[in-house]
């Protein structure tokens, strides 16, 4: 028994790279694509991250200076009103009918967001658009800046993930292209080698 037997194969890390008489051009190609691929999906992924992140910082600047807070008073108990959470992303409070006077003086009545324990007649802060309908107040602090970096991640993830994609698929196109060359040479081959082998 030998010391070779049961010895694993040898990987040679980064073979593509290094001169040798197995390595072919279209392995070096390989190689610089798969490098050029790598090195794109982080341009363009932190790019587009860049910019998603923002146009979601500009919609929300947009959004605070077209809002503003109105006081209201409540015209219901928020005990028998709708759970915020179970129609949009409310933080525990519910949604409760509410009367406010808008920007030209009309009063208006509508459902806007408040504590559960409030009661009728309690007065409310509500927040009205450029046209004093009632809309949700604009994110702030933290919240702002969880949907600004989730924006950017999120975007630069999905980015980056479509250029290594079509990396990959350039890559698979060279492997069968790499497959169909050695399948029309061992057609050239094959019969000559087939009359020595049986000759």
């Amino acid at each position: 028994m030998t010391g070779t037997q049961g010895a694993r194969p040898h990987r040679v890390r980064l073979w593509r790279w290094r001169r040798n008489p197995l390595r072919r051009r279209s392995d070096l190609a390989e190689a610089w694509l798969m490098l050029a691929t790598l090195l794109l999906a982080l341009l363009v992924g932190v790019f587009a991250g860049g910019t998603a992140a923002g146009v979601v910082n500009g919609s929300i600047e947009d959004r605070r200076e077209g809002t503003r807070p109105v006081p209201a008073v409540l015209v219901e108990d928020a005990a028998h009103a709708l759970p915020a959470s179970a129609t949009e992303d409310g933080d525990g409070g519910v949604w409760a009918k509410v009367r406010w006077t808008a920007f030209d003086g009309a009063v208006h009545t509508g459902r806007a967001e408040v504590d559960a324990g409030a009661k009728a007649g309690a007065e409310v802060t509500v927040w009205n658009d450029s046209a004093g309908r009632l809309t949700s107040a604009p994110p702030e602090g933290a919240e702002a800046r969880f949907q600004i970096v989730m924006a950017g991640i999120t975007v630069a993830v999905a980015t980056g993930g479509l250029v290594v994609l079509g990396g990959w698929l350039c890559r698979c196109r060279m492997q069968w292209r790499r497959l169909a060359e050695w399948e029309a040479e061992w057609q050239r081959v094959e019969p000559s080698w087939r009359k020595r082998m049986t000759g």
